[in-house]
């Protein structure tokens, strides 16, 4: 069942223009325009690194909230990988987060995946899955794996 708009979220044009608007957000610690991303649907979910599974919008939104008590989320994007087919789109991508120290500048790495879905409204976020990733300067992205599990 969808939620009750808060407010009126721009048409997205483009999945990239909901992944933008996604990351900059969380760049700008502007909660209000990271939620207006977000489908409108009950069922959205997501996965912060090491965290459990969130799912609706309130509980979402809270988990973002508390985030942003902190500060902004100095993250950008890089390496995406995109499937998309049939009004559904799904990005793979490393999340290149710098944080600043006394000792300098410390770079960590968050793999994630996000799914969105075209919608009345344009493209929406239906799922941000994020899992701990790595602190090594270049972190390798392997295309085929060797074994599998």
């Amino acid at each position: 069942m969808p939620r009750p708009k808060a407010q009126t979220a721009a048409l997205m044009a483009s999945v990239d223009d909901v992944e933008t608007q996604f990351y900059e957000s969380l760049q700008r610690a502007d909660l209000e325009r990271l939620m207006a991303v977000w489908s409108d649907d009950d069922e959205i979910v997501c996965v912060h690194p090491g965290g459990p599974r969130v799912v609706g919008h309130a509980a979402i939104r809270a988990t973002f909230e508390a985030i942003f008590a902190n500060g902004v989320i100095p993250v950008r994007p890089e390496k995406v990988k995109r499937v998309e087919a049939a009004g559904c789109a799904v990005h793979n991508l490393l999340e290149r987060v710098d944080i600043s120290t006394a000792e300098g500048t410390q770079t960590a790495w968050v793999i994630a995946t996000n799914v969105y879905l075209k919608t009345t409204q344009g493209w929406r976020l239906v799922a941000h899955h994020a899992s701990p990733g790595s602190t090594r300067e270049s972190p390798e992205v392997v295309d085929a794996p060797t074994t599998l599990h």
